[in-house]
């Protein structure tokens, strides 16, 4: 059986067991389900089923712990829902034990009234925390950050920083990366909690620590977050502010989340989607064309520069029929090259592992490998183009095909740095973009050459 066959079944079971106030077999099967299987059902329940009452009774039936657990895995729109339905003690009891990461976001749902409300029952320390998290600018380390780490001062001993640990490690986020601080609150060094456990109890932190830290702004774009995370293989990366003091970590599955996030993303905008708010089986039936029309009918209009060419070269056309057999398969083949040229360096872009500085070098690579690809594909379709029309035809689609395959894969590899530079994200250079734009110019370039060979033969 299937995952999500294995929650629908769960699915039933539960609406079932609440139909019949079964809290019994309510509370039998509800700690068999983890968090992020049970916040699935919940979120089927609210979206799919319209069913927010009994969302809010199977909360109701979890430990304050786990409730604060669960409705943290809910979409944005889900977690409003439910917090909106609850009573400000209940939704403040449940803030309190959420990670101060996920706590600032669900604040950040929140109405300026209802904010104002849990702000002032909050204790000193605790509003403070939220409405500094909850500042960072969307986007940024400080905005997927959290509070929630142990910090050790420097100058202790071993002995004195595992009791450190002892005392702060059932709030943290994570407790096997230790961060030592000086008296101003600077990070000066990092230490694991497998070499804290096999020093001396005796030894000073300060001689154990690595002091060549990663660590990065507050204001830096989550995706370099993430980028850091992945390439040392990091289980937290620390957060400094602007005065080198430690504020936050971003830990590994919050990282991860924002790959998958920029991933979807770089996706979308490469059909040349729109970014949507939530995933596409749950996003609105107007959010959806809304976000998809746009490129669409700018595309369509950019197309009628294809038909155009073909009107211009009618006389062509009128005098070799068999051209227009081998169309769609020239341009085709060209749109074809040039996407995979610009997936190729949107994704090498995304990753860090291509720059602007790199483009002279992709160039020349790109011009071998393309003029190889072009000259195998014209290998294979000349044959093709002798029995259709013969000789001069099948050279006129041979050269047509070097030279739309070449054009084609050259303006998909460049088109990405051009937008980079004048400040559009690269991923909008993919599949649609580069495909239109080569159908135009192939177009152009397959009647030129027939044009020019054709007249002459």
């Amino acid at each position: 059986m299937s995952l999500s066959e294995q929650l629908q079944e769960h699915k039933e079971t539960l609406i079932l067991a609440l139909e019949q106030e079964d809290r019994e077999r309510l509370d039998q099967w509800l700690p068999e389900l983890r968090a992020a299987d049970l916040s699935e059902i919940l979120e089927e329940m609210a979206e799919d089923d319209d069913d927010l009452p009994s969302v809010l009774k199977l909360l109701d039936c979890l430990p304050l712990e786990r409730r604060a657990n669960v409705l943290g895995y809910l979409p944005g729109e889900v977690q409003l829902e439910v917090a909106e339905a609850m009573s400000d003690e209940v939704l403040l009891s449940v803030l309190e034990e959420m990670g101060s990461d996920e706590r600032a976001d669900l604040f950040n749902l929140l109405g300026e009234d209802r904010q104002e409300v849990l702000l002032r029952r909050m204790a000193r320390q605790e509003r403070e925390d939220l409405k500094r998290l909850a500042s960072y600018e969307e986007g940024t380390a400080g905005a997927i950050m959290t509070s929630d780490y142990v910090a050790i001062p420097s100058g202790m001993t071993v002995s004195q920083a595992m009791m450190r640990v002892r005392q702060t490690a059932p709030d943290a986020e994570t407790v096997y990366q230790l961060y030592i601080i000086d008296p101003e609150g600077k990070l000066a060094g990092t230490l694991s909690l497998r070499q804290l456990m096999v020093a001396r109890p005796g030894a000073r932190v300060d001689d154990l620590m690595i002091k060549d830290v990663i660590s990065v702004a507050v204001d830096e774009a989550q995706e370099e977050v993430a980028r850091l995370v992945a390439r040392y293989d990091m289980l937290a990366v620390p957060v400094t502010d602007a005065d080198e003091r430690l504020v936050g970590i971003v830990t590994h599955d919050d990282a991860m989340d924002v790959a998958e996030e920029e991933a979807t993303e770089d996706f979308h905008k490469g059909m040349s989607i729109g970014q949507l708010e939530d995933g596409v089986s749950r996003v609105p039936l107007w959010s959806l064309y809304r976000k998809r029309v746009t490129w669409l009918v700018l595309l369509v209009f950019a197309n009628l520069f294809s038909g155009a060419g073909i009107a211009y070269f009618e006389d062509t056309i009128a005098a070799q029929v068999a051209l227009v057999f081998f169309l769609p398969l020239l341009i085709g083949s060209g749109g074809n090259a040039g996407a995979q040229a610009a997936t190729l360096m949107v994704r090498g872009m995304a990753t860090g592992d291509v720059g602007v500085k790199d483009w002279s070098k992709l160039l020349g690579r790109e011009l071998l490998v393309a003029g190889s690809l072009g000259l195998t594909m014209a290998l294979a379709v000349a044959p093709i183009g002798v029995m259709r029309g013969g000789e001069a035809v099948a050279m006129v689609v041979a050269t047509s095909m070097v030279t739309i395959v070449l054009f084609g894969s050259l303006l998909g590899m460049c088109l990405p740095f051009v937008l980079n530079r004048i400040g559009w994200d690269p991923a909008t250079a993919s599949a649609p973009l580069v495909t239109t734009l080569i159908d135009a110019s192939g177009v152009l370039i397959y009647f030129t050459i027939a044009t020019s060979v054709l007249t002459g033969a």
